[in-house]
Formats: structure tokens, C-alpha cells, sequence
């Protein structure tokens, strides 16, 4: 059995991969969707990532679809108590924003797509800087008290606010967030590593990092002269054929040889081993993907590896 490992001051428990939910609807169809999140909990697995936005987007959806399946699958494996559910407010395309009203009626709203009373974690999708702090906290914490959210977090917002957020719960006792989900992977390092690492590092926060293979291109299977159909492309190129994007996938090849593994793996486990990282979140459109994205959790990187790759990506 794989160890959890604790989402901050929480008493969340979750696996050290996080499944990312953005692509059920969208490149992941019902049935691929369900099966994917039953390889996922089959190998342990017990933490997925959503938001009321996935997947408006998509022609046709309306935001919410991913919520929907998730809630879906619950109910039909029975399963709810054993899943750490993350969602997120502030970008479905009815409730936009950061306003109380706006965070308790979207709440209430993926309560009922996710088929559950509760959201284990409820992150801020991204901050809305036209309301104070003392609004969405002030909301939040209603949530966890009425026991529709056990801990909240927040992604995409910045070191001060972050920090204004954290002192305002201590300073009147609210909820106060648990966890951090920045965008970080090896080719993205400054949207994390700095001052918001350093907040959530001295904050005791989890770090639940998006993007961590940075739209697929850390697979390894979207290089130069390479040609790929993929939904994700237009987010890849500008990685493709590189020079700092060569030298990392330079240094996954070679690590990944050493180690008889494949190359989101490594590019995952350097992740999971950077300070104040819980879990990165990585999403798989089938269930071929997943073994992967799982290996995670048993692959550790020497200290050696871990320099070549922090050289590679500099």
C-alpha cells in the first residue's frame, strides 16, 4: 500500500498523484472517464481534482460536465467516503467571481452535480482582487461550518493575498486554506518557486501543483520534428524544439533509462520531491495512461538526479 500523505493542517489523507478531472467531457468521453477513475482507485488512488468550470470550453457544455460524471461514478461504486473530492469556484460561466452569494450559490450548485453533502477540499479557482478577503474567507468559512466543505484552498493567486488570506483566518479565527495549487513543473518553475513557495512553506500549506507535465509536453512525445494530434497542442509548441525543453527531456531520457521507467514518471517524481509538493495532479484521457502517472508514487530520484534535472530546467 502506498503512504497518504497529509494535505497541510487537514485531516485529508490523499494519494501522492491527484487525478486531474478537467478532461471527463471533454477528450474523455462518459465511459472513458469511468474507467479511468476505476483504474485510478483500483491502484490505490483516492484524490481528484475538479471545477465547476470543466468544461465549458468544449462547444456545447455549459461548465460543470466533469462534475456531473465524477458525481455519477460516485454514486454507481458507492464509493463516496473513500474519495478526497477537490473542486473549485470563481470561473464556471454562472458564477463568475469571488462575491459571497457567488461562492455559496456555486457551491450549492456543485453539491448537487457531484451527488454528495460534502466537498472534501474547495479551492478559489482564481483570486477576484475587486472583492476583500475578509468576503471570501468570511464565505468559505460559512461553508465549512455548515459542513457542506471539510478545508479549503486556493489556486492562482498571489503571495500578498495569499498571505492577507492566512492572517485574517488567524487573526479571527475562520477556516483557514490547507493547500496551494500553483501552476509548477520542471519547464514553468518561476510560477511557483519564490515568494508564493515560500508563503505556503512557512504557512505549513500543501503544495497540489497543475500542469505538473505541462500540457503533455513532459510525456516526452511532443518533440521537434515530431508530429502530434492532439486537443492540447496549441498549449505544447512553445516548449517544442527549445533549448531549455531539450535539455529537460534530455535529462528525463537518460534518468528514465536508468531507472526502467518512462518519462512522466521522473518528471512527476521530480515534482512530488520539491518542498511543500503533497501530490501533483496529472490527468489521463484513457486508462493506458494512467500506469504512468501511478508509477509516481514508487519512483524516488537520487539527490544526483534531482540536480541534473533542476540544471536542466535553470
Amino acid at each position: 500500500m502506498t503512504p497518504l500523505r497529509t494535505l497541510g493542517s487537514s485531516d485529508l489523507e490523499v494519494f501522492p498523484l491527484s487525478l486531474g478531472g478537467n478532461v471527463f467531457g471533454w477528450t474523455a468521453d462518459r465511459a472513458t472517464s469511468f474507467a479511468v477513475l476505476d483504474a485510478y482507485t483500483a491502484a490505490g488512488g483516492n484524490f481528484i481534482d475538479t471545477a465547476d468550470a470543466y468544461t465549458a470550453w468544449v462547444d456545447g457544455n455549459k461548465g460543470g460536465e466533469s462534475e456531473t460524471l465524477i458525481g455519477e461514478w460516485l454514486a454507481g461504486r458507492g464509493n463516496r467516503s473513500d474519495v478526497v473530492v477537490a473542486t473549485k469556484v470563481g470561473a464556471h460561466p454562472e458564477y463568475k467571481g469571488l462575491s459571497a452569494t457567488t461562492i455559496k450559490a456555486a457551491a450549492d450548485a456543485s453539491l448537487q452535480r457531484l451527488g454528495t453533502d460534502y466537498i472534501d477540499l474547495y479551492y478559489t479557482h482564481f483570486d477576484d482582487t475587486s472583492v476583500p478577503v475578509e468576503e471570501i474567507i468570511g464565505a468559505l468559512d460559512e461553508l465549512v461550518r455548515a459542513g457542506k466543505v471539510r478545508a479549503i484552498a486556493a489556486s492562482n493567486i498571489s503571495p500578498e493575498r495569499l498571505q492577507e488570506s492566512l492572517d485574517l483566518s488567524d487573526r479571527e479565527g475562520l477556516a483557514r486554506y490547507v493547500a496551494l495549487q500553483p501552476h509548477y513543473n520542471l519547464v514553468s518553475r518561476d510560477t511557483y518557486e519564490g515568494p508564493l513557495q515560500e508563503v505556503a512553506s512557512r504557512s505549513g500549506l500543501a503544495a497540489v501543483p497543475y500542469f505538473g507535465l505541462a500540457a503533455g509536453f513532459l510525456t516526452g512525445k511532443y518533440r521537434a520534428g515530431a508530429h502530434v494530434e492532439s486537443a492540447r497542442y496549441s498549449r505544447v509548441e512553445a516548449y517544442v524544439g527549445t533549448e531549455r525543453g531539450d535539455r529537460v527531456l534530455a535529462a528525463l531520457d537518460e534518468i528514465a533509462q536508468a531507472h526502467d521507467a518512462q518519462v512522466p514518471t521522473v518528471a512527476l517524481a521530480w515534482l512530488a520531491a520539491q518542498p511543500t509538493v503533497a501530490a501533483p495532479i496529472a490527468s489521463a484521457r484513457t486508462v493506458e495512461q494512467l500506469p504512468a502517472l501511478l508509477a509516481v508514487a514508487d519512483l524516488e530520484l537520487t539527490d544526483a538526479e534531482l540536480s541534473a534535472l533542476n540544471t536542466a530546467s535553470a
